[in-house]
């Protein structure tokens, strides 16, 4: 009985079903952890992937725009675009103030040097000049007073010494007469002694004289040229004080276009007050202004050309002014030979600076990329990443930036703008 029940119990249905049930369950269990742990795996994996390490920023692929760094010929030239300007420049300015009585030449006018372009009125300056002038006018009569006074000294020692001269002949031909007379026992030993003393006397005197009048003559002609001096100064005082009325017309300094020039009568103006400007006619020069990049690049003499007309003109740098504003500096280029005649003041023209010689050279597209990077680093292509890389660019040409380090041939570079992504130091292509 025991043992049959025991098979009966054993092989009852009930038995049969308990182990089936409970094996399946942990088997589902074991699989839902497994694919859970699997699951949490991918999506961490996906979102290291997706999500950009510090220092990266995911940009979009189709916006960016890659170049491969090349050897090539290097053109090194810069386009500029100029202005025409007047070649010279002369201001006309008010030497004297006054108010404005008559204009005489309207602006824009074509005038020649010394050309009287407005006329001024200053009563107070007439009245200066005519106390100056009396003024400097006593001052010339003293003058001549003292040239006078030298001449007249002269004159009077000239005549002493004249005077002199014929009293020693006369003492010299009474000496001879007496002597004869004593050869000839009619004169005494001291009668001839009297007449040879007073010879004597004459001579003494003469040669005194004389050696006076040279020491005068000496210290008189010092003196004159001192009077001469102040002579000529006063003269030329008295000219500058006449001169100053005639300032009072205002003249044109050189010939040529007159501009800005807009006065009105009755307009007060001050000494040293700018009216406006003559402008060279037909001679012209180009201005252009070029990105402080260049300035190191940039010497007088260097070789320009333009296309005008059909022809190619060559130009020079005439000078560089190295003020920079607004991160710009001006060059100046004169026409080697005759500027066109169809050349106009404030006419646009584009312009080719040669910078240096063709030469082959490691290069990139110039672009945007160089704005914000200012040619310090690049972000060079690997797979779907962009890493930053620190270079080193030289001479730039409107297509062509030369590069001197950090990158080699073959390599990918991002050329489109580094706007914003200056901080990172990788982009994640997507």
């Amino acid at each position: 009985m025991t043992s049959s029940s025991s098979i009966s119990h054993l092989h009852s249905p009930g038995a049969s079903m308990d182990r089936p049930v409970e094996k399946p369950k942990a088997r589902r269990r074991n699989l839902w952890i497994g694919g859970g742990v699997a699951a949490a795996l991918v999506v961490t994996g996906l979102a290291l992937w997706l999500v950009p390490s510090a220092g990266s920023v995911t940009v979009k692929k189709s916006e960016t725009e890659t170049a491969e760094v090349a050897r090539a010929p290097f053109q090194d030239y810069l386009p500029l675009r100029a202005e025409v300007a007047p070649l010279t420049t002369v201001y006309v300015t008010a030497v004297e103030g006054g108010q404005v009585e008559q204009v005489l030449v309207q602006d824009g006018a074509e005038v020649a040097a010394g050309a009287p372009l407005a006329r001024l009125a200053n009563p107070q300056l007439q009245l200066d000049v005519t106390a100056r002038e009396a003024d400097i006018a006593a001052r010339l009569g003293d003058v001549s007073a003292q040239e006078l006074a030298l001449q007249r000294a002269r004159a009077e020692r000239e005549q002493e010494v004249a005077d002199t001269a014929y009293k020693l002949m006369t003492a010299r031909r009474e000496l001879e007469k007496r002597q004869r007379l004593h050869d000839a026992g009619f004169e005494s030993d001291a009668g001839v002694r009297t007449y040879a003393d007073e010879a004597q006397y004459h001579r003494d005197h003469l040669a005194a004289l004389k050696t006076q009048q040279v020491e005068e003559q000496r210290i008189a002609r010092a003196q004159q040229g001192q009077i001469r001096q102040m002579a000529n100064r006063l003269q030329s005082n008295l000219q500058i004080v006449q001169d100053s009325l005639g300032a009072l017309v205002v003249r044109a300094p050189a010939a040529g276009r007159l501009t800005n020039f807009d006065l009105h009568p009755g307009q007060p103006l001050k000494a040293g007050e700018t009216l406006g400007q003559v402008d060279s006619e037909g001679a012209y020069k180009l201005v252009a202004d070029i990105d402080e990049f260049y300035l190191g690049r940039i010497a007088p003499g260097q070789a320009a050309t333009i296309d005008l007309d059909g022809r190619k003109l060559a130009l020079k740098v005439l000078r560089v002014l190295p003020q920079v504003t607004a991160g710009r500096f001006k060059a100046e280029f004169a026409f080697q030979g005759a500027p066109p005649a169809s050349l106009r003041r404030g006419q646009t023209l584009d312009l080719r600076l040669t910078l240096g010689d063709t030469r082959p050279a490691l290069v990139l597209p110039n672009g945007a990329w160089l704005e914000a990077s200012g040619g310090n680093f690049a972000f060079v292509v690997h797979g779907g990443r962009a890493q930053r890389r620190a270079i080193a660019v030289g001479r730039r040409n409107p297509e062509q930036v030369e590069i001197l380090k950090g990158l080699k041939p073959g390599d990918r570079v991002v050329v489109s703008s580094y706007a914003g992504l200056e901080p990172y130091k990788q982009l994640i292509l997507r």
